[in-house]
């Protein structure tokens, strides 16, 4: 009798524990109430259009749960919609030797997604083509601010990024590792922007709302769990 009880316990535990599992793709209840949004919720990709067009390329599709970037060519995406201060999470995804980015605050003035918005980059940190530099690694400020290796995994291992921007005050964390505390448009910030790749980029970070990107840089890459709140 004590062994079935013991039996009984463990199956009532076990139980309570899956149901309290976060699903993919889905808001908890507590999310709810914090006011979080879906900006994919695993079976539609209707949050997302190519940049500069309406549509999005059949080269975007969804996998197991994921959005994912089957070929080169499909192009950049944004979100519809624009966001100014905000809390953003996204999962991700690359494929051995890839390359990808997550832009923020992006408009469609410039030739590309990227003209005028930082990004968070994702890489295969072990044999991506850009693994010389520590400023492009997964997780950095690209080109801007460096990234330490604790926030790093290998390719084929979901990741989780999280960025927090407030009244100008950009934070990112790559799998619970701080990667970024900034203030944009600072001293600071200028001097960074000045010594990097976009020193001569007009408009440049400039923006206070803009949409979110990810970036087709020609390599697989997946991404779920894609999540916004707006902060007041």
């Amino acid at each position: 009798m004590k062994a079935l009880t013991t039996i009984a316990t463990l199956f009532l535990l076990s139980s309570v524990v899956t149901t309290t599992l976060a699903q993919d793709n889905t808001l908890s209840t507590q999310e709810k109430a914090e006011g979080w949004s879906l900006l994919f919720d695993g079976k539609t990709m209707s949050h997302w259009r190519n940049f500069k067009q309406q549509g999005l390329n059949d080269g975007w599709v969804i996998d197991s749960g994921a959005m994912k970037l089957t070929k080169a060519g499909a192009g950049d995406i944004i979100t519809k919609d624009k966001y100014t201060d905000f809390e953003f999470t996204i999962d991700w995804k690359i494929s051995e030797g890839g390359n990808s980015g997550i832009l923020l605050l992006a408009d469609e003035q410039g030739d590309h997604v990227y003209s005028h918005a930082p990004e968070v980059q994702i890489l295969d940190n072990e044999k991506a083509h850009d693994n010389k530099i520590d400023t492009h690694l997964a997780g950095s400020l690209y080109d801007m601010v460096a990234v330490h290796k604790s926030a790093q995994k290998p390719a084929g291992e979901w990741n989780t990024t999280r960025v927090h921007l407030k009244d100008g005050l950009l934070q990112v964390w790559q799998n619970d590792v701080m990667t970024t505390n900034l203030v944009m448009g600072s001293s600071t910030w200028n001097k960074l922007v000045a010594a990097s790749k976009f020193a001569t980029w007009d408009g440049f970070g400039a923006n206070e709302s803009g949409h979110f990107g990810l970036q087709d840089h020609g390599n697989v890459v997946w991404f779920k769990n894609i999540k916004v709140r707006e902060l007041k």
